[in-house]
Parts: structure tokens; sequence; C-alpha cells
């Protein structure tokens, strides 16, 4: 089917593309009227080439306007397309061979450029990995790099929040309409729908609380995801991972890769080492010109306003600091990468990031800035900093011989998510959210600077060195950066988690028990965040066990992953004195002069 927009644009509909064992993928087509040759930007994405997802980026039709063919696909088993649904594992091939397509279409001059979002941020670095010949750039947004770093597991943790309100949502209800094509009563495809719809409604406040996990009821009773419950199985596996994985593989991608994330975004760390890694070891002169930009925007909302936070409408992505549209963004990638025009995008700052709080954007040159000053924040108290209304401080004085704070972890009882870099049911949005009634809980640690006497800066990664005990052979510890307000308002930041018998995972070795009561030290990776702490503000760091359910519980019985409908109550110890130093280290950027 073909139709002439305005006698500028072509649109053809559901043109098939044959994969190499045989499989029929079809796409949305918008090109320029007239005959000529013009370069190809492809989007393949799972969520339905036809549905407004598709075309939330930039509009193809005016891209077309303006000398581009688009095409925009549905992968494998997903909507038009034929095959097997199976997340991210064909995207590699399937990719190759529909950017080698793309390049052989009569009005395509041969140069390719993919971009999208999430999932279709994947579908890009994916096929980039076998360096297909006609593929000359991509822009990859809100994308995952690692999937045991956010996606589907964090430090051991289980991102349940997103995987299932994603199994279930996004992607179960073709799951439901495949099933039942070609089934010649009607009613059993309305009852399947009714019943998926009922779980997605559940979610957030009853399913997200079902147990045991490897019997996780949303999922288990619509059969839409088996691949959640294989992943599952394989907690932390890199082996098993793999084939959803970029991290190791950026090396062998030689396109240039404009990357764009959000402060709030649950991809934002993946955005910054995919960018990073490119940028330092990539392998070829122009993968090394890859690009950053980061505004403070969560995963489904890159407008000025990001949960209770208005940041300025420079900080919109309709027109960045007031200068470029999404749109502009992408096509001037693209002019430069894919049609040769000079506009000076090789000479630019590499990146621009959004710094909150001053609320402007900025040019940088490298990640983490040159100029940031590390600097320990050591947490303090006397024996008493639970709840906002504790004795907890934090400060850069080192220790000395201090009383520890002691609270229960109860699992039936977690604290619940309060905004973040999330992506859930309605009940839990993303974004910056007072976190004053997370922090009137007795099983919440808070430490506070004084009001500040000047501006002060946080540009960078973040870790919490955290020394603690606990009764349990297996626990977890979260911590949380907040700029507090000076009427009190306490803006969350980013945040972390550690899973105890993951505690050095990171450094190469496997996972291991604690032993109760004894003390170990745990490194928790908060990411990075952008803010000034204006003067007459305070930092502070909140320290907890559970953030549910953004992240599974731990029932703290030490069992394997899944297998547990019973939830022990753990009594944790957190230190900070002479010989357990606890503190946050944060990259503090000197004013310029």
């Amino acid at each position: 089917m073909t139709m002439h927009l305005a006698s500028e644009s072509i649109v053809e509909y559901d043109v098939p593309a044959t994969m190499r064992d045989g499989v029929i993928l079809r796409a949305n087509i918008y090109r320029p009227v007239g005959e000529g040759r013009w370069p190809v930007l492809l989007l393949r994405i799972p969520y339905g080439k036809n549905l407004p997802l598709a075309t939330s980026l930039f509009d193809p039709s005016q891209a077309a306007r303006k000398g581009y063919v688009i095409i925009i696909q549905d992968t494998r088993g997903r909507y038009a397309s034929e095959g097997e649904w199976e997340p991210n594992k064909n995207e590699w091939l399937d990719g190759v061979d529909t950017i080698n397509w793309a390049a052989s279409l009569p009005y395509s001059d041969g140069n390719v450029g993919m971009f999208g979002a999430s999932y279709s941020g994947f579908t890009q670095w994916a096929p980039a990995t076998h360096q297909p010949a006609a593929l000359k750039a991509i822009v990859p947004m809100i994308t995952m790099g690692d999937p045991l770093n956010g996606s589907r597991f964090r430090a051991g943790a289980l991102e349940l929040g997103k995987s299932a309100n994603w199994h279930l949502q996004a992607v179960g209800m073709d799951v439901v309409m495949k099933r039942h094509q070609g089934d010649l009563d009607p009613y059993n495809l309305a009852q399947a729908m009714r019943e998926i719809v009922q779980e997605i409604d559940a979610l957030g406040t009853q399913g997200y609380w079902s147990l045991p996990l490897k019997g996780f009821g949303p999922l288990k009773r619509t059969g839409v995801a088996p691949a959640f419950f294989d992943e599952l199985a394989h907690p932390m596996d890199r082996t098993y991972a793999d084939s959803i994985t970029i991290l190791g593989k950026h090396e062998q991608v030689k396109v240039p890769a404009l990357n764009i994330g959000g402060w709030y975004d649950l991809y934002v760390m993946d955005t910054i080492e995919n960018f990073r890694i490119m940028r330092e070891h990539g392998s070829t002169p122009e993968a090394r010109q890859s690009q950053l930009l980061i505004g403070p925007w969560s995963h489904m909302n890159r407008t000025n306003t990001i949960g209770e936070i208005n940041f300025g409408f420079a900080a919109n992505s309709a027109l960045i600091d007031l200068k470029s549209t999404m749109e502009s963004v992408h096509l001037r990638w693209y002019d430069h990468w894919l049609k040769g025009i000079d506009n000076g995008v090789e000479n630019e700052a590499p990146i621009k990031l959004f710094v909150m709080g001053a609320n402007i954007w900025r040019d940088e040159y490298e990640w983490p800035l040159a100029r940031a000053v590390e600097t320990r924040y050591y947490l303090h108290s006397q024996g008493h900093a639970n709840t906002l209304h504790g004795d907890g401080t934090l400060s850069t004085i080192l220790p000395e011989e201090e009383l520890v704070d002691q609270y229960d972890y109860d699992p039936a009882n977690p604290v619940v998510t309060h905004g973040g870099a999330v992506l859930m049911t309605p009940e839990f949005p993303a974004g910056p959210y007072d976190q004053r009634p997370t922090e009137s809980r007795a099983d919440v640690q808070v430490y506070t600077t004084p009001p500040l006497e000047q501006d002060t800066e946080v540009t960078g990664p973040i870790t919490v060195h955290l020394w603690a005990t606990s009764s349990a052979p297996d626990t977890d510890f979260i911590a949380r950066l907040v700029d507090v307000h000076p009427d009190g308002y306490a803006q969350n930041l980013t945040d972390g988690i550690i899973r105890a018998r993951y505690r050095h995972f990171a450094h190469g070795e496997a996972p291991s028990l604690i032993e109760p009561g004894k003390t170990y030290e745990y490194e928790i990776d908060l990411w990075a965040t952008s803010n000034v702490f204006k003067k007459g503000h305070s930092i502070r760091l909140d320290v907890t066990s559970s953030n549910f359910p953004r992240w599974d519980r731990n029932p703290n019985t030490g069992h394997d992953l899944g297998v547990d409908d019973e939830l022990v109550v753990a009594h944790q110890t957190i230190l900070h004195d002479t010989a357990h130093p606890s503190f946050v280290s944060l990259p503090i950027v000197p004013t310029r002069q």
C-alpha cells in the first residue's frame, strides 16, 4: 500500500524484508517523492511500527522531506513481522540483514544510520558489533549495555519493577494476540485480553507482591514471559546473559554513536559507559568521535517537568538549551556522517549535560570530569540516625569512636519505591519526589550535612563505602543521595543497591553468603548525577535495606533467588568509627572563576 503526503513524501506500509533464515519482517517506509537515492534512517522496534511510540522521537514524514528514507520495522515475532519473539536474542543478525536490505533498496544511496530509544537502542548496538559496511552512524537513546547493571539485575538484586511491568504490559498484549491468531472463536481472544488487562491493572497494587518469584503470579498466570523465569534461574550469570550484552563488544563497533540519556533514566550509567568506552577505546577514528547528551529526563519523560521538579523550559527535549529540537539533534548527526556535510559536529565538545540545581546545559570534554575532586563525606551519629529526625550527620571530618546505628529490615514491610530512575506501573512514577515520607521510617538511616555556605556542584560517578553487619546470611543495603532544600523538601538524585552475597561480584569473585554478625565493607555504586546543591541546601545520604518493588525484596534467608515465600527479619548495624569509616565519595566540581 502506498500513500502520498502533500506531494512531498511517500509512505509504504508493511514492506517485507527476508532474513537469512527465511523469516519475513515488515516495515513502514517513508521516502521523498521523485527519482533519486537518499541515505536511510532505520528504526527497529518491538512495540508496533504503527503505534505512536514508533514516531515519538521525530516525524518520519518531515525527515523524508529533508532528504532521508525512514524505515520503521517490527522486530521478529512482533506485530506484523513473522518468527518467534525472544527478547534481544535475534536482534544481532536480524539487524545486519535489515541494514543490508535497506542499503540495497532502489531509492537508497547505500548509507544507513539507525535511531531509537530503550530496546531500539539495543537493536542498534547489536548489529553494529557485526560491522555491516552500509552502517555509518547510530543514535542509541536511554539504552542498556550491561543487563546486569540495571536492566535485568543490579548488583545482585532483580529489577522486579521494570521487568514485570515490561514483560506484562509493553510486550505481553501482542503475545496474547498472536497466540490467538486464527482462533475460530473470538471469545477466546477477548477472554485472554481481559485476563492480561486485569493483571496489568493489579500489578502495582497487588501483583508485585507475589511470592515465590519462581512462580510469579502475574506472569505465570498469563504465560506471556518465559524469558522472565529463565533470567530468574540465572541470576548475575554473564555467560547466560551474553546474547543480550553489549559490554565487552564495543571495540567491534566501527561507527560513531550519539548517546542520549537522562539523569532519572534506569539506563543512565550504561548510556555513559557506552559513550566513554567508545570515546576512549573505539577501534576507528569515527568510533572515537562518539558523543553524549544527558538531560534531567526519565525513561518515558523528556519534558522539563520530571517528577515533582520543573527544571525550566530549556530542559525540554522539544527545544534543548533553547537551541535544538530532538529531531534537529538527530538530523545534524546524520547530515554529517551519512551525507558528509561539514556542519561542525566533529569539532564540538563531545559531552553536553544538564546540571540540575543550576538548571543549565554545559559542554564537557571528558568523563569523569578531570577537574572534579573526589571528596569523602563521612557518616556520623550518636547511635540514633533513624529517620530524618534522628542525629545522623554527614561531613568531611573523619569519624572517631562513635556508637553504631541499628535498624530492623522486615521484607514483609519493605521501604516502598518513591521516585528515582524507574520504569514501573503508574503507581510508581519516575523522577525526583520528596523523600521525607520515606525518611520518616525507623528502618531508614538519615545522614545530613549542615546547610551549605556556598553552592556545591556534584557531577560524576558516586560511590558509597558502607561498613555493616547483619543477622542474616544474605541481605541488601541501599543508599540514596538527596538534595535537601531550605524548606525541608528532600529531592532524590540517585541511588544504588548491593546484595550481600554479590559484594565482590564487581571484582570478579563468585557470590558467597555472609557470616551473621560479622562486619563487612560494602561498596554501593550510586551511578552518577550532576547537581548543584545551592547555598542553604544540605547534602543527605539515606541508608536502608529495601526499595520495593523496584528491586525484589531480599528475604534474608540465604536461599537461591526466587524460591522463598518465607520472609525473615534482618537486624542491621551500620558502623562509622575510626576502624570503620563509612562514607559517600562525591565528585565536587570547583567553581570556575
